[in-house]
């Protein structure tokens, strides 16, 4: 392990460090205000004491739906993030390892549909969502992820430079099936990279509004639609908002803290194959 004692090194970490934070304790101390605190100039740097209240406030808000809109969106960002994973780890074993006809064509699509902006597929997307009837459920805002052509395309690269070919032919010859050497080969390996895939898929899932706020009806909201429901009116209580939005801000800080050692592990281990 590389240890340096340069001053300049730990004073630059320690400022990245306080201004990486400052925007999360600037929301608590507004969330922890009210509005006409928040208002004043020059504006609040400390906590308050009004935090609890507001977020009693929101809670019990019968048009926001807050603590639904929080489960709703964990499943969503759950499920999701999960079939993620595992499509993208499976396809992208395929592409990388296993010859069949085709393979090349398969990948330049996948690689081609990262490019259609997602804007265009709303309207084709809410179609369909309501020929099968599932407008409204959190269906529809969960079945049209659970594969994203960027996952299979990170898995691919991953699995190409991690896994040598060798040691997939050697699982062959002790009559190892395909699925046996995915599950006892291929994917261990690939824990890094699923580490990163995970974090950025739960993080794109629980902060999506657009789709989520066209497709979802009133009795299941996610976050941001909650906090868009918070925001509107012809007032606005700032207060309450930076209550909710710093509540759901806390999952993404927590499920970085958890899997933090994981995704960095990823992220330097890609860095060094590569």
């Amino acid at each position: 392990m590389l240890r340096t004692k340069n001053p300049l090194l730990y004073i630059g970490l320690t400022a990245t460090v306080l201004l990486s934070a400052a925007p999360l304790y600037f929301m608590l101390v507004m969330a922890s205000r009210t509005t006409d605190e928040i208002v004043s100039l020059p504006p609040p740097l400390s906590l308050g004491g009004r935090l609890f209240p507001n977020l009693d406030e929101v809670f019990a808000n019968p048009d926001v739906l807050f603590g639904r809109a929080l489960v709703n969106s964990f499943l969503v960002a759950t499920v999701a993030t999960v079939c993620v994973v595992v499509t993208s780890s499976l396809a992208g074993f395929a592409f990388a390892k296993l010859r069949f006809k085709g393979r090349n064509i398969l990948l330049l699509f996948v690689i081609g549909t990262m490019m259609v902006p997602v804007q265009l597929g709303l309207i084709p997307l809410y179609m369909l969502m309501t020929k099968l009837g599932l407008n409204g459920g959190l269906e529809s805002v969960t079945l049209p992820f659970v594969v994203a052509g960027f996952g299979v395309f990170m898995m691919r690269q991953f699995a190409q430079q991690a896994i040598p070919d060798e040691m997939i032919e050697a699982a062959r010859v002790d009559g190892a099936s395909t699925f046996r050497i995915f599950f006892s080969i291929v994917f261990p390996a690939l824990r890094p990279a699923a580490a990163v895939l995970g974090l950025l898929t739960f993080m794109e899932r629980w902060n999506d509004f657009l789709w989520p706020y066209l497709t979802l009806d009133s009795e299941h909201p996610t976050v941001q639609v909650a906090l868009s429901r918070l925001s509107s009116g012809y007032y606005s209580d700032q207060s309450l908002i930076m209550a909710g939005t710093f509540i759901g801000t806390l999952p993404l800080v927590v499920v970085f803290i958890v899997f933090g050692r994981q995704i960095i592990g990823g992220i330097m281990e890609g860095g060094l194959k590569a």
